[in-house]
């Protein structure tokens, strides 16, 4: 009898497994379909107006910046595009943030359903850009209230931008090996067959 009961309880576990990895991909495709129409639909629209037609429209979107860049950045826009600038990153690409690292951490989490240590990647780069959004709204701020920026807060906020690509680079990497696994695996079961 006991036997029999251990059975039919391992028997049900893929079934669970199955299902819990189905929940997932729901998620996955779902926050992407979200981070698309999120992209596309609210911050093409509340980005307008601080873009501009030549130039950079955002220092998050460089690897690195230095003093000048974002001096030049800053003098290329009017006081209100520079505050338009500042509750884009207070409220829209906070928003955004929280949208894209949704979905990379479903699809790192459908992906690698053993190895929950690779969540802590998507992660790491939420609170890298909240933080380089931070040191951009006190460069603006800074900039605003007496026309000049430091060169420490530039730097920091630099540094953490780096941080932020770098671990949004191995993010990807992540999501490609984990496509390429899955993929290998599913040739594999299909040649078991």
């Amino acid at each position: 009898m006991r036997k029999d009961y251990l059975e039919s309880e391992e028997s049900s576990f893929p079934e669970i497994n199955q299902s819990e990895s189905k929940r997932t991909l729901y998620l996955a495709l779902g926050s992407t379909l979200t981070f698309i129409l999120y992209s596309i639909i609210v911050l093409d629209s509340v980005g307008k107006c601080f873009r501009l037609e030549d130039g950079p429209n955002s220092l998050g979107l460089t690897f690195t910046y230095n003093l000048e860049m974002v001096q030049e950045f800053f003098e290329l826009r009017n006081q209100d595009e520079l505050g338009c600038y500042r509750d884009f990153l207070k409220v829209w690409d906070v928003l955004f943030v929280v949208i894209y690292t949704s979905m990379y951490y479903f699809w790192v989490m459908y992906l690698f359903d053993k190895k929950k240590v690779f969540l802590a990647v998507p992660i790491i780069v939420m609170l890298a850009d909240w933080g380089e959004n931070f040191a951009e709204i006190l460069m603006i701020d800074s900039y605003l209230d007496s026309n000049s920026i430091s060169e420490s807060l530039v730097s920091l906020g630099s540094w953490i931008n780096m941080v932020k690509w770098i671990f949004l680079s191995l993010t990807y990497l992540i999501i490609l090996g984990g496509i390429v696994a899955k993929v290998k695996s599913f040739f594999t079961k299909i040649e078991s067959f």
